[in-house]
């Protein structure tokens, strides 16, 4: 299945507003569907930044990047945007796009961990090369904070009930768990 990229031509527009140039920043590249229109619009001498962690992403960026001279890919999480455009000299941009969340990639492949729609392993890492994997984080949390987490993301009211149910269950290996 292909991924389609939610308000496409919308975002662009917004970002560009009739300019044709200048330097941008796709803060989740995902599949790059963004990033490709935007470049299409831009002149040679405009400069296309994009920020992702998800291995799969990685890949198709670097392909986009040896297509295009204008686009470079950064291996880090948009919260490290100012840090690294600092480190490579760039000091201001003239727009930047974001689209927040899980991707359908990364729901429809059960291997990643984030579908509760197909069993796969229980890792829900976007960068699966690092940090702790969900199944390694519920067995160091402590009950009270994951309450709390349920509660204030997932706006359940029976946090606790979920979160001591989810600690007497022991090791989760699995989304269907």
């Amino acid at each position: 299945m292909s991924h389609i990229s939610v308000l496409l031509f919308e975002t662009v527009e917004s970002l560009l507003a009739d300019r044709t140039t200048g330097v941008y920043i796709d803060a989740t590249f995902g599949r790059g569907g963004h990033t490709r229109l935007l470049l299409s619009k831009l002149d040679e001498n405009a400069r296309v930044y994009a920020f992702d962690k998800d291995p799969q992403a990685l890949e198709v960026a670097a392909a986009l990047a040896q297509e295009d001279p204008r686009f470079t890919i950064i291996h880090a999480s948009f919260a490290d945007i100012k840090e690294k455009m600092q480190e490579i000299g760039v000091q201001s941009v003239d727009g930047i796009m974001a689209d927040l969340g899980v991707s359908s990639p990364q729901l429809d492949q059960a291997e990643r961990g984030f579908s509760f729609m197909q069993d796969g392993p229980l890792d829900m890492r976007m960068d699966n090369s690092k940090g702790l994997t969900a199944d390694e984080w519920l067995l160091e949390v402590e009950e009270e904070d994951l309450a709390n987490i349920i509660y204030q993301y997932g706006e359940e009211r029976y946090s606790r009930r979920i979160a001591r149910a989810i600690k007497q269950a022991g090791k989760l290996d699995t989304t269907a768990q």
